[in-house]
């Protein structure tokens, strides 16, 4: 198993203060936003935090005094502006930020990585997310297929946009694939996480704050989903589990989106994702389908 020695029964783990290298992506359009979420994260206790803004596309405005910037002549999109990030930040954890969250507890990081100082198993944990209007986490937050938001345990998914890592896990794993731009990124990295042999975990009972959005207000939402689904697919399944996964995916655009015109555009999608270059293929092994199985989450869903 990867990422160090189990503890023997009746051992503990001698923790140290945890170094984390946080990352959060700026295009300089949620000025209050990103103001709320900046000072949530640096009054962060029990860490030594190392925070970098990545502006994509921009030059940082409103950044925090003594918090380091890195601006990118383009936007390139959000999974290639993190791996920049993560380039340009000290730690032996990342923190993935999203620049509209709020950290409403001073010890949510010390206590999610305190989670991962003590299972060298885990390649990431995952706090709950909530609306901080409703307290509602939506469906596509939960990192499990069934949907009980409250519920911890082993999870075999991200959602992406605040989640803790062991860097050792996100180096060996590739860091994350840059060419997606947008959408599903964050199970490419899980799935050649566990084909490394590690784990993830869930802790709803650590809190994060971030405003309920509709991805699909993106306009490229449709086209994007449809095609790094394939490209997802491609890239780590054996291949032949890659027509099953497909096919499930099909089956369930067809069923979740009636509109015509978001119809036709995931199909357009889906085609380039099959025509076009999905990056380097590194199909995980037969033994991490297994795995994947056993944890509740079979890789053709």
């Amino acid at each position: 198993m990867a990422g160090g020695v189990s503890l023997h029964p009746g051992e503990e783990a001698i923790l140290t203060t945890p170094t984390i290298g946080a990352v959060v992506l700026t295009m300089n359009d949620r000025e209050q936003e990103f103001i709320r979420a900046m000072d949530s994260l640096l009054a962060q206790e029990g860490v030594d935090l190392d925070v970098v803004v990545v502006g994509n596309g921009v030059e940082p405005e409103h950044v925090p005094s003594g918090v380091r910037t890195v601006a990118l002549p383009e936007n390139v999109g959000i999974p290639e502006g993190r791996n920049v990030g993560a380039e340009n930040v000290k730690g032996d954890l990342l923190l993935f930020f999203d620049n509209d969250a709020v950290l409403p507890s001073p010890d949510s990081l010390a206590r999610l990585a305190t989670r991962l100082q003590q299972d060298p198993n885990l390649a990431y944990v995952q706090p709950r997310i909530a609306d901080p209007e409703t307290g509602v986490t939506l469906r596509r937050w939960v990192p499990r297929l069934r949907a009980d938001a409250t519920r911890p345990g082993t999870v075999t998914v991200m959602a992406e946009g605040i989640m803790l890592m062991r860097r050792e896990a996100f180096d060996l794993a590739g860091r994350w694939p840059g060419h997606f731009f947008l959408f599903h990124e964050g199970i490419d990295l899980a799935w050649r996480c566990w084909n490394h042999g590690y784990t993830g975990y869930y802790m709803p009972d650590i809190v994060v704050h971030h405003p309920a959005t509709n991805p699909a207000r993106h306009a490229a939402f449709y086209r994007m989903n449809a095609r790094n689904r394939v490209w997802l697919a491609r890239r780590n399944l054996p291949r032949l589990l890659i027509p099953a996964h497909l096919a499930v995916w099909t089956l369930a655009t067809l069923w979740r989106f009636r509109d015509p015109a978001a119809l036709r555009t995931s199909l357009a999608g889906f085609r380039e994702g099959l025509r076009t270059d999905c990056g380097t293929r590194t199909p995980m092994s037969w033994r991490t389908v297994a795995r994947l199985t056993r944890a509740g989450r079979p890789p053709v869903f």
